[in-house]
């Protein structure tokens, strides 16, 4: 009879193996679990070589070549079942299991695919340095009218990077969607899961993907937006010209043209930040009206294409938006690891102008990819703000956040907890050592206190 490993301690495990890949190595190495806890005196069999176990053990197992045939190099990672510790790594040549693998021995971090790469595995958490929550509210509008599948895709995308990454909270992201639900034109029918991974689609969609609604959902923040506020306006779908201007496709009724979509911008009260990314045809022709009619005080825009042209779709995404959003998000929406590292002032956010310059690097031949920005450093927009003074201490506050991850066994409640609770202490903790640098030893209590006594 075999013995599953306790969920959090695996996930302890799973983080602890992915962190100790060099960089270089992350996105090269293929990592796999054995679910079941190996017992003493259990023998692991890679072909030809046995690898004895002394103890129960979690084993991870570390593909280091893995576009090679075998026999080439890996590793497997012998962890303590009750403490989550490496206690050992040997060399090997060959899987567990050449051929026919069960379903206790999964992938939880897969860069590197040989075959389809829409069957790429992801069931890790990705661990990035956390950063500040901005000083204002931020605000989101995910837009799609006439939607495919591809076009739900890209926004649920979107929509759990906010969420889950920036900590965004649920009821400031408005989505608007073709008839007001998940639901789209074309195929797979019925609607099923998030092929990301794998998962139900998490985004709740609050209204049709109409001109009426997306006016409606801009003049619904006329009374809402401040001046250290900020707003990102996501627009997906289909798009074209009529010879005059550019428009966005809509569900039903009267198209969104690039001048009225500039009028309505122009209604808004003064505010921070406006990012703004359009996925659709022709969508490089609301760049002016953009940048011309924003009251933000620091506007980007990035298109898929320029005025006259048309954007590329994808099977499952569309590529400029699956590549802006990945961006963002430090890997693909399977999980897999990026072309290159868009992070390239190594600020370990990343900006307005790094989402599209990683976009553009990346992008499908047919697009033809548009960026402006207006304002004092706007390129630099972060959906975060940054560290002035904690960044020096990241790994001691990411170990601790990832403790209370453990902790907190519920997703959304470990979410709030960030939003409301940790990152607010660590920013008024922040602020303080600015002031007033301490010795690093109470830094580090200070820290424990801030993130360790939460409840969980």
């Amino acid at each position: 009879m075999t013995t599953p490993i306790d969920r959090r301690l695996l996930r302890k495990i799973q983080n602890g193996a992915l962190r100790r890949l060099p960089a270089r190595r992350r996105q090269a190495t293929n990592l796999f679990v054995l679910d079941d806890v190996q017992k003493p005196g259990a023998l692991l069999r890679a072909r030809h070589q046995e690898i004895p176990v002394d103890r129960d053990t979690a084993v991870i197992f570390a593909d280091d070549e893995p576009l090679a045939n075998w026999s080439h190099d890996c590793r497997y990672l012998l962890h303590d079942a009750r403490t989550g510790e490496m206690y050992r790594e040997v060399q090997a040549g060959f899987p567990p299991f050449l051929l026919d693998p069960p379903d206790t021995f999964r992938a939880f971090h897969l860069p590197v695919v040989a075959q389809n790469p829409l069957r790429r595995v992801w069931t890790l958490e990705r661990e990035r340095f956390v950063f500040r929550l901005p000083k204002g509210r931020r605000y989101a509008i995910l837009y799609s009218g006439a939607s495919n599948n591809r076009h739900v895709n890209d926004m649920e995308f979107l929509y759990r990077e906010l969420v889950d990454q920036f900590y965004f909270r649920e009821e400031d992201i408005t989505v608007l969607n073709y008839d007001g639900t998940l639901n789209y034109a074309g195929g797979p029918k019925p609607v099923g899961n998030y092929p990301g991974d794998g998962t139900p689609y998490r985004m709740p969609v609050d209204g049709p993907g109409t001109r009426a609604a997306l006016s409606d959902a801009l003049d619904a923040l006329k009374p809402k937006l401040k001046a250290d506020d900020t707003l990102l306006i996501h627009t997906n779908n289909h798009g074209g010209h009529d010879g005059t201007e550019s428009y966005l496709c809509t569900y039903s009724g009267a198209d969104y043209g690039a001048a009225d979509f500039g009028t309505k911008l122009s209604e808004l009260p003064a505010f921070a930040d406006l990012v703004v990314m359009m996925e659709q045809c022709h969508s490089g022709g609301f760049n002016d009206r953009v940048i011309e009619n924003s009251t933000a005080a620091r506007t980007t825009f990035a298109g898929a294409c320029t005025e006259r042209k048309n954007s590329i779709g994808g099977a499952e995404f569309d590529p400029f938006a699956r590549d802006w959003i990945s961006a963002l998000a430090g890997a693909d929406p399977y999980g897999g690891a990026l072309a290159s590292d868009p992070d390239h002032d190594a600020s370990g956010r990343i900006s307005a102008r790094e989402a599209f310059a990683y976009a553009d690097d990346v992008h499908h031949w047919y697009d033809s990819p548009v960026y402006s920005a207006f304002g004092v450093d706007a390129g630099d927009q972060t959906l975060h703000q940054k560290w002035r003074y904690l960044f020096l201490h990241r790994e001691l506050v990411m170990r601790e956040i990832e403790e209370l991850r453990l902790r907190i066994d519920d997703p959304r409640k470990f979410r709030e907890i960030m939003r409301e609770k940790v990152l607010p202490a660590l920013g008024d903790l922040d602020d303080r050592l600015v002031a007033r640098p301490e010795r690093p030893e109470a830094i580090e209590k200070i820290i424990r206190e801030a993130v360790a006594g939460l409840p969980g």
